[in-house]
């Protein structure tokens, strides 16, 4: 692909917002003056991770692209593939003066985004009226998932919370009952023991640690006990804290009992598919594989995430938002409106059943235009739906630093849980450490 330079208006901007961000100054907020429309030929960048896969990720959006296209002939899309766990191909590109439009944007890079690459605020490029109508219908929770210092800075887009998918043919066999799955960790530890007893099977798996787990489901872990490990402000992390630890503590225990395996996503994505782990906490996005594994050799089925007894689940969301990063009043036309249009009914629907994500919008989920016949043949979506109205923001940390932050506190985690340290001990070393990393 040819990739243009930029125009001079975007290259004067980031000039001036380096000089702004160099002095320690915010960006400015930028005019609500982007046309009414699309009446001339325009190219805009669309940094899509979906399309680095292989699969029905980068199927489905390749599909949704071409669809947009077709209906608004005035605007080319050219889909730009890169890794959700190295921002490194934006930078590179923005530093070589490569244009960089609209970006699917991994929750936890919000903060960096917003600060180093630009991203903007839709209260600040659209008119009130229109952002309102387009919101109107979607999640307020998923809503919430983008928003950063009081502005919507990414869109929701791909997004799951984690959900307890189980072998209802391991259960029976272990003498559970299938149609009462654990809703608690201390029956999810019961469970899993039973059925480690009784089958071959191992008991239980989870994406929360990991080389590519992130921090979004240990997040939800953490919350569900009452804690969080970053405050409210942004400023302290809180990870230590003893809600947190008892969190660790509670993981540490299932694997001391010998019920929590320590594989990686791809070992316990193949080992659940073929039926050798009782269960597994994972996002949603998972849901394709598990059943084409599960199909004509054993009952797939899913829960909501367990709860710390009798404290409500807080769980979180993994994914991604949408966030345009072009100055040009016209670039950014068309990029709002590939936004609209793959946050639109029709956008989600296809999200939802090709790829396995939430929709933003609920009342599709009931609609026969929309999902309302896809939903009666696939009932494991139904945990994450339920979940959507308890959905909690993925906290993004702050700073240059931001991966490094989570990078310590996840090697602890896993330290902890696996490795045999002390849980208390481990996370306020780990704290301590991340802490030097704010900014």
């Amino acid at each position: 692909m040819n990739r243009k330079p930029m125009q001079m208006n975007r290259k004067t901007f980031l000039a001036r917002a380096l000089a702004l961000l160099a002095a320690g100054l915010s960006l400015p907020a930028l005019a609500q003056s982007i046309p009414a429309s699309v009446d001339e030929p325009v190219t805009i960048t669309f940094y899509n991770y979906n399309l680095a896969t292989a699969g029905i990720g980068g199927d489905a959006t390749r599909k949704m692209i071409a669809e947009f296209m077709a209906a608004n002939p005035n605007i080319t899309v050219e889909g730009v593939p890169y890794s959700s766990a190295d921002a490194s191909r934006i930078q590179a590109d923005l530093a070589a003066g490569l244009p960089v439009d609209l970006v699917q944007t991994v929750f936890s890079d919000l903060d960096f985004a917003v600060t180093n690459f630009g991203a903007q605020a839709l209260e600040d490029l659209v008119p009130a009226e229109e952002l309102a109508a387009h919101f109107e219908g979607m999640s307020p929770n998923g809503l919430k998932l983008g928003v950063l210092n009081g502005k919507t800075y990414g869109l929701a887009y791909t997004f799951s919370t984690p959900v307890l998918f189980y072998n209802a043919d391991l259960f029976k066999a272990a003498g559970l009952d299938p149609d009462q799955p654990p809703k608690t960790w201390e029956a999810l530890k019961a469970a899993a023991l039973a059925i480690q007893d009784k089958t071959d099977a191992a008991g239980f798996a989870a994406g929360i640690t990991g080389p590519t787990a992130a921090d979004w489901l240990f997040q939800g872990v953490v919350r569900s006990n009452g804690g969080e490990v970053i405050s409210r402000d942004r400023t302290t992390l809180k990870f230590a804290e003893p809600e947190a630890v008892e969190a660790v503590a509670m993981l540490r225990d299932l694997a001391d009992a010998g019920v929590y395996e320590n594989a990686d996503i791809n070992g316990a994505l193949e080992g659940m598919a073929a039926g050798n782990i009782g269960m597994y906490l994972q996002t949603s996005a998972i849901q394709g594989s598990l059943v084409a594994g599960a199909t004509g050799n054993y009952e797939l089925r899913a829960s909501t995430m367990p709860s710390f007894g009798d404290k409500p689940v807080r769980p979180n969301n993994s994914g991604s938002a949408l966030t345009i990063h072009t100055t040009d009043p016209l670039k950014q036309r068309a990029a709002w409106e590939l936004m609209k249009f793959l946050t639109s009914e029709h956008g989600y629907t296809i999200i939802t059943s090709e790829i396995g994500y939430l929709p933003l919008r609920p009342a599709i989920v009931n609609d026969p235009q929309y999902l309302g016949e896809w939903i009666k043949e696939h009932p494991l979506v139904q945990p994450n739906l339920d979940q959507l109205a308890v959905l909690e923001p993925w906290d993004p940390m702050p700073g240059p630093n931001y991966r490094q932050i989570v990078k310590t506190m996840m090697d602890a985690v896993e330290m902890a849980v696996f490795g045999g340290a002390d849980p208390a001990e481990t996370m306020k070393s780990a704290q301590d450490t991340a802490q030097s990393f704010m900014p």
